[in-house]
């Protein structure tokens, strides 16, 4: 199907195009097999100003939305998704900033983030908080003019090679939920260090490692909001994030059915394509009607909450769902379409599906976000 996308678009997929042909596609097997962080793509992402595409233009972005950033995350995703992690979670980061932080902060800080001088991550997950965000032990204790953080943080995306971090800490714990405040820690502060990188199933080209806190001193300044603000910020935070990685199951998808198809085109079985056979060509036309469906949905999506809507979290968690279900089918019907080819390593449809895998589980899992689906359904039909 054909989107009506404006030139100023066009151009941006045509220049994350350009990007992914040259800085990642030769090195994406790679990469991948090897585990390595490669930072010329995102140094050619930078150089572009792809940074800046959700910063306001007021502090040096490009001053676009969710849809420009869904675009160049889809396009990108269809080349390596750990590139796109490593790119995409700097969003993440951002969104903190952009969403809570004052206007000294977002000007410290935006302008650089705009122009890829500085990589974010976002840190709220800790071994015994997952989906139970709200069991953090990581703490911030107030001490005059500075916060003292102590505590680890785990599966962080970016960890090690990140700039800025927003750390979710508890304040107040006797408060529970509304105990919690996020900081913004930068990587050169006392008592902060990053631990062991994580050995993944997929998303190999992107870095996961802990973070640990000891006596980790910070201004009081970095705080976010006010205190007791925490996980307001983390889950509005995540409201946004989510339909990136919807994006993100756009282009894994889209790369996978593209190869599986030529491959069923020209793979000769029984004197013809294996294509012709209806079981083959079927599933592949279901490729497609789930694909499409998912691209409408995040086309959609992503304009509603550009629109400046606030009731965004169902949307975001149905986006986010759908969407990395999706790509998780297509990429496992990928792999049976070429056979014994798709499943070795030699071809990039096996790392597809491991790179799929994870947006089922990233961001909260699929079963928490239906769980937050009927939380917001049911406010509509009481």
């Amino acid at each position: 199907m054909k989107y009506s996308l404006s030139e100023e678009q066009k151009i941006l997929v045509d220049l994350v195009t350009q990007i992914g042909e040259e800085y990642i596609k030769p090195y994406a097997l790679k990469w991948d097999e090897e585990e390595v962080f490669d930072e010329k793509p995102i140094r050619a992402l930078a150089d572009a100003d792809l940074f800046g595409i959700i910063i306001p233009k007021e502090y040096g972005g490009l001053g676009w939305g969710s849809f420009e950033m869904c675009l160049a995350v889809e396009k990108l995703s269809y080349y390596c998704a750990g590139v796109t992690t490593t790119y995409a979670a700097t969003f993440l980061g951002s969104y903190p900033i952009i969403l809570f932080g004052n206007e000294e902060q977002k000007k410290k800080y935006l302008p650089e983030i705009a122009r890829g001088k500085m990589i974010c991550a976002f840190a709220l997950t800790e071994p015994q908080a997952g989906s139970d965000a709200f069991a953090i032990k990581t703490i911030a204790k107030k001490e005059g003019d500075f916060y003292i953080l102590n505590g680890m943080k785990h599966f962080i995306t970016n960890g090690g090679i990140a700039d800025i971090y927003i750390v979710v800490a508890m304040t107040d714990p006797a408060k529970g939920a509304r105990g919690a405040s996020a900081f913004i820690v930068e990587k050169n502060d006392p008592g902060f260090s990053v631990g062991k990188k994580e050995k993944k199933l997929g998303l190999r080209a992107s870095v996961t490692t802990e973070l640990f806190f000891n006596d980790c001193k910070i201004p009081k300044d970095r705080l976010l909001g006010k205190e007791g603000m925490g996980f307001i910020v983390a889950l509005r935070t995540l409201d946004f994030g989510r339909c990136g990685v919807g994006a993100q199951a756009l282009g894994i998808a889209q790369a996978a059915m593209e190869i599986s198809l030529k491959h069923a085109n020209s793979r000769i079985q029984f004197g013809q394509p294996i294509y012709n056979f209806q079981a083959v060509s079927h599933t592949f036309a279901e490729m497609a009607i789930k694909l499409e469906a998912a691209r409408a949905l995040v086309y959609n999506a992503t304009k509603y909450i550009d629109s400046g809507a606030k009731d965004i979290t169902g949307i975001s968690s149905i986006v986010k769902c759908f969407t990395s279900d999706v790509a998780m089918w297509i990429t496992e019907r990928a792999i049976q379409m070429m056979g014994g080819f798709g499943y070795m390593r030699d071809y990039p449809v096996q790392k597809y599906f491991r790179d799929a895998k994870c947006l089922q589980i990233y961001e909260g899992t699929n079963e928490i976000q239906r769980n937050i689906i009927a939380r917001e359904l049911i406010k509509y039909y009481k």
